[in-house]
């Protein structure tokens, strides 16, 4: 059975490691917050100007002045900070941040994202996603296996433009957890249910199968 986005991100906390930076992309990696370990401190990075968001607002929670990135309100921990977004880039492209997570369009064997655009859609821009994977050395990618035509999104090579290059170690989709070592994906966890030839059959990149492949623990 695929996972959802929620299990998604649920999978990619178990990533997190005490006392982490950590900048969340729009979409399914904004829910990791929700699943920090207990007993765990991480303070997630906004590259609008936040460092310590917390999880998402209950309703009588809402600040409609306190935002992420992606314009979803958000709460602040205890001991969180505001500044500028001048600031907040600085930390980025100085390598202050330990891990990135990031949705995506497409990636590939090459440790290639293309995340940012779609020919023949209108797009404002790329954001902070160029700066984010060019300045952490720990970027996960969170994403469908397949697109909505059941095509791989899981490539050989990427087909959209690019947002960076060499940059992507790990990926968790909704059927799988893949990690990308000397240009080949390496198959380490399986969905609950899912079996690895559905896996094989839905990735066209390079996939290297062990013998034994864990489900989950979502």
């Amino acid at each position: 059975m695929a996972l959802s986005r929620e299990q998604i991100a649920q999978r990619i906390a178990q990533e997190l490691r005490d006392g982490y930076y950590v900048n969340l992309g729009i979409g399914i990696p904004t829910l990791v917050a929700n699943y920090i370990p207990q007993g765990m401190e991480v303070l997630f990075q906004s590259e609008n100007g936040l460092l310590g968001m917390g999880p998402f607002p209950t309703e009588a929670e809402v600040d409609p002045d306190l935002i992420n990135a992606g314009k979803q309100t958000v709460t602040a921990v205890t001991g969180s900070c505001f500044f500028s977004s001048a600031e907040s880039f600085a930390m980025i492209r100085g390598g202050h941040v330990d891990l990135t997570v990031l949705g995506a369009f497409e990636v590939d064997q090459a440790g290639n994202i293309a995340s940012w655009m779609i020919p023949g859609k209108l797009v404002k821009g790329m954001g902070g996603a160029m700066d984010l994977v060019a300045g952490a050395d720990n970027i996960i990618v969170a994403m469908a296996h397949a697109n909505k035509a059941g095509e791989s999104k899981i490539l050989k090579q990427c087909n959209l433009p690019l947002t960076g290059v060499n940059c992507v170690r790990k990926v968790v989709t909704d059927l799988a957890v893949l990690e990308l070592v000397d240009g080949k994906f390496h198959l380490l966890e399986r969905a609950p249910g899912v079996s690895v030839d559905a896996i094989r059959k839905l990735t066209e990149a390079e996939l290297v199968v062990p013998v034994d492949v864990p489900e989950m623990r979502v």
